[in-house]
């Protein structure tokens, strides 16, 4: 039995009776043969024209306390495949890779010299056991426009506030690539509103990190979507902790740098992310640039590493004069150089930040009085200007965002004190997955009147399904009516249309 590209996207698990094909058995080791250990699936990531990053981690028992899986204290050689079909029956590489206990028995094969624009299938074997087919791609080569690209991106997932039927649904939709924008855990421990138990406390040290990521995924729908398509991940604030700021914590803990470090080493275990992102204590560089040939160039932002602490004590503030000093940044001097720098020299079609809070302003009180919220670029309205004028500069600039929890979609102002200002840019904002829940049916129709700017709003959760072409981008923002039970429908609650060269949300 072999799976067909059909399985790999909508069995989930294609790779039930394979036998390894083109696989050589290796020399026994006199160690005790292991017990199924691909519990936590597999993935890919950061695609290039020539390459991919190839993920695995392996778990006996996910939900081990000590965060190692149940493995035992040795080496593991893992054996990997990669092929132009299904049947891997055209194998172009592979090779052997060591999970080691020092980071959690994760594997991360980093390939070059792989055909660009090309759909590959991967998978793993250890001691005989055969994990499920992965689909991934290359990046079109530099220059192609290629046929398009379609693009899926997600953030926000609490295990315990619903089921992640989203990413099956994403992943249903087909996607060439996906990006998760953060908050792809929660640190809080379990609560008593929860649908599904979060195990372990909150997440303090290394230990907990590594068991809430493993219990994140060990769920099929989570694993469905990374199998799929490669994933450009970055991320948020509850990765590590809520509203961090740089060496910030939420609230005073002299224990922050040991907290952060062991975050930053679990999210690199857990992600199919580069060796460049290997953490160096509790330094990470996460911000980096990925080429999809020329029609797209997406900017990976980090907007917490590097970040002042936000004006006027967080929150929603109004009046607030800090937010307004020049000096302020939320992307520290150095991404801002390299991202100004990078939207200056740009050839692409569409230039695509990748990044966590919420772009454009947003006034959160009715009336004349503006409240604005301190954790977004409103609290650094000198570097969102910078980098609105930058983006201004490309061809097409569009911002994609997380964290709020709701959809919207917006234009970027050149100065949102006019209405009639020149747009510079668009922004796409997806809901959650799951955090807060179901939602419902409101129209945060003053939100929207304050800002006439923003062109829509929907509180359920879901994701949002972009095509990117050499003429336009249309994106589809999709939504379930339901995350507290599985299972759900999807739907297409609203649809724009971007033209080339004019940043301006047309319904259709």
């Amino acid at each position: 039995m072999f799976p067909t590209r059909r399985s790999v996207l909508f069995g989930g698990a294609a790779a039930v009776g394979l036998t390894a094909v083109g696989l050589p058995a290796l020399a026994a080791t006199g160690t005790p043969r292991l017990a199924f250990p691909f519990t936590l699936g597999i993935a890919s990531g950061d695609p290039s024209a020539d390459g991919v990053v190839l993920w695995t981690r392996l778990a006996l028992d996910p939900l081990a306390p000590d965060g190692h899986g149940g493995m035992p204290n040795r080496v593991v050689p893992v054996q990997w495949q990669v092929s132009t079909d299904e049947r891997f029956t055209r194998v172009v590489r592979a090779g052997v890779e060591f999970a080691r206990p020092e980071t959690a028995h994760s594997v991360h094969v980093e390939l070059a010299g792989l055909r660009a624009g090309t759909e590959y299938f991967y998978r793993f074997r250890v001691d005989g056991h055969l994990s499920v087919t992965g689909r991934t791609r290359t990046a079109p080569a530099a220059g192609a426009l290629g046929q398009g690209l379609t693009m899926c991106f997600a953030s926000c997932s609490h295990y315990g506030e619903g089921f992640f039927t989203a990413y099956r649904r994403l992943a249903e939709d087909q996607p060439d690539l996906v990006l998760h924008l953060g908050d792809y855990q929660y640190e809080y421990a379990a609560k008593a509103a929860d649908v599904r138990v979060v195990a372990g406390p909150e997440t303090r040290a290394l230990a907990d990190y590594r068991l809430r990521h493993a219990q994140y995924k060990s769920d099929a729908d989570l694993q469905f979507a990374h199998q799929v398509a490669p994933w450009l991940v970055v991320f948020d604030d509850h990765e590590i902790e809520n509203n961090w700021a740089s060496d910030t914590p939420e609230a005073p803990d002299p224990a922050f740098p040991a907290r952060k470090a062991a975050a930053f080493q679990a999210y690199y275990e857990n992600m199919p992310l580069r060796r460049v992102s290997r953490p160096r204590g509790a330094e990470m560089q996460l911000f980096r640039r990925v080429r999809w040939g020329s029609l797209a160039t997406f900017h990976m932002l980090d907007t917490r590493q590097y970040r002042d602490d936000q004006a006027c004590g967080d929150g929603t503030k109004v009046d607030c004069g800090e937010r307004l000093e020049p000096t302020r940044t939320i992307t520290g001097a150095e991404q801002e150089r390299w991202l100004l720098d990078g939207l200056r020299t740009s050839r692409a079609r569409w230039d695509v930040l990748g990044q966590q809070v919420f772009f454009a302003q947003r006034d959160l009180t009715a009336g004349e009085r503006q409240g604005f919220s301190m954790d977004s670029w409103d609290g650094y309205k000198a570097s969102r200007d910078k980098v609105a004028s930058a983006l201004g500069g490309t061809r097409n600039g569009v911002v994609l965002t997380g964290d709020v929890h709701r959809h919207w979609a917006g234009e970027v102002k050149e100065s949102y004190d006019r209405p009639d200002s020149r747009g510079v840019a668009t922004e796409l904002v997806t809901t959650s997955i799951t955090s807060t829940g179901d939602g419902d049916e409101s129209t945060s129709a003053t939100v929207l009147a304050e800002n006439p700017h923003l062109k829509f709003f929907k509180n359920r959760r879901g994701y949002v399904r972009t095509k990117f072409s050499a003429g336009e981008l249309r994106a589809d923002f999709r939504t379930l009516p339901y995350v507290r039970t599985a299972g759900a429908p999807v739907e297409t609650a609203a649809s724009f249309v971007v033209e080339d060269r004019v940043p301006t949300l047309n319904r259709v």
